[in-house]
């Protein structure tokens, strides 16, 4: 099962985001959520959500 673990204000920002997870060995999906306000969620498998946040939070404040 996949899980929401981020909401990307723009398609930059939420490419950004997969790209780095990938590096880091996790299996990401991006998709729309609203095309009206462009934002995307960033989704991973419900078993890495853990390991992905400490990643994810890294990611965010560099």
């Amino acid at each position: 099962m996949w899980t929401v673990i981020y909401i990307a204000p723009t398609a930059k920002i939420s490419e950004r985001i997969r790209t780095r997870l990938t590096e880091e060995g996790f299996m990401v999906k991006v998709r729309p959520v609203n095309l009206s306000k462009h934002q995307f969620e960033i989704l991973v498998p419900s078993g890495e959500l853990e390991e992905v946040q400490e990643v994810l939070n890294s990611i965010l404040h560099s």
